[in-house]
């Protein structure tokens, strides 16, 4: 009797080990291969359970808190990573920032997406059956604004249940905005929101839930967390039309950007503009009671006429493009106003590159 008791146990015990071995071999590819007949399957990450944050610091002492709300991922069988996130999900809790964040910092116009790939070392996550939970560190590359970087987390792998595994931070990553080309658009970012000294480092944490291919995903707890802010959210490409105060937000956000040049002394636009100009075109379509009017400027090289009537020809060149690519004429003007209004003392090359620049405002189309 006793032995048929512990042959019993033996075979539970063998039952668990491979299930658990099935979880585990899936996602990271750590224990043997199972059998030809039950394949391994993919994992995908669960937008809805799923979190990243990232804080940064500004004026020295203020700490804020964001979100990228819009993760897409996978996990392969043979433990493949790749999460990306929708950059214009960037979730700061108030519209102004959340533009600002996107069009300045990240430049989602030419950037929409950033993207982490890792492949996970197999050895490390050996006892995760057992142990249901383990820590380790994980290098990974993120691709951000146009440059691939390799970096490393301490993470924490836990199995929820056979059907659900949570990678996530066990401490924050530090990210360097310099490694990314990101440098001058803190300078925006702090013109922008009339505020000094941000911290060129954010701290990013995470917590990816994924989900085997094939299963129905179980509730998962959020700690100090509601629906309201966690899980995908509507970006802008999703919605109709704006409000009043998002068409302003929008406009007044893009005339900062700098990202609409011209040979130098012309009115020709150069192709790098094309970016820009695509989500100026996005806005203004969903602003349909508004006017907007784009405005040239220069800097005060060369004389006062010369300057308005370059920065008239360039004004009327950008509103040109627009129409061209389906804007109502109505819907736009163009206006030039040379070197009058600077932004910034026309005494370095930095700042007459910033007094050289196109603005777009909007009013109230007339009845």
């Amino acid at each position: 009797m006793v032995e048929v008791v512990a042959f019993w146990r033996i075979v539970r015990l063998e039952a668990a080990a491979r299930a658990a071995g099935f979880i585990v071999a899936a996602l990271f590819a750590l224990l043997l291969q199972p059998p030809a007949a039950n394949a391994a399957p993919n994992w995908t990450l669960d937008p809805s359970a799923s979190v990243l944050t990232y804080q940064s610091v500004k004026k020295n002492t203020i700490v804020e808190t964001n979100k990228i709300r819009n993760i897409t991922g996978t996990l392969s069988a043979a433990g493949d990573a790749k999460i990306s996130f929708d950059l214009n999900s960037v979730d700061t809790g108030v519209d102004l920032r959340n533009v600002r964040m996107r069009f300045l910092f990240f430049e989602t116009f030419k950037y929409p997406t950033a993207e982490l790939t890792a492949k996970v070392d197999p050895a490390a996550f050996a006892d995760l059956p057992a142990k249901r939970r383990i820590k380790a560190t994980l290098p990974f590359r993120l691709s951000l604004h146009g440059v691939d970087k390799d970096l490393e987390a301490s993470i924490v792998v836990t199995m929820i249940s056979d059907t659900q595994v949570s990678v996530a931070s066990e401490a924050p990553v530090a990210v360097h905005v310099e490694d990314f080309g990101l440098l001058p658009n803190v300078d925006k970012l702090q013109q922008a929101a009339n505020v000094t000294n941000i911290v060129p480092t954010a701290s990013v944490s995470f917590d990816f839930v994924f989900t085997a291919d094939g299963s129905k995903p179980a509730a998962v707890q959020t700690v100090a967390a509601s629906a309201a802010d966690v899980g995908p959210v509507a970006t802008d490409a999703a919605k109709s039309n704006f409000s009043d105060e998002e068409c302003l937000n929008r406009f007044a956000v893009l005339s900062r950007t700098g990202a609409i040049y011209f040979r130098q002394a012309s009115a020709r636009l150069d192709a790098k503009s094309r970016p820009l100009l695509a989500e100026v075109e996005g806005v203004v379509g969903k602003c349909p009671a508004l006017k907007v009017e784009v405005s040239g400027y220069t800097d005060s090289d060369g004389s006062p006429e010369a300057n308005k009537a370059l920065s008239e020809r360039r004004a009327q060149a950008v509103a040109d493009a627009l129409v061209a690519d389906g804007v109502p004429r109505n819907q736009i003007s163009a206006a030039g106003y040379g070197e009058e209004r600077p932004v910034a003392a026309n005494d370095t090359a930095k700042n007459k590159a910033l007094n050289r620049r196109i603005e777009f405002s909007a009013t109230k189309l007339a009845n």
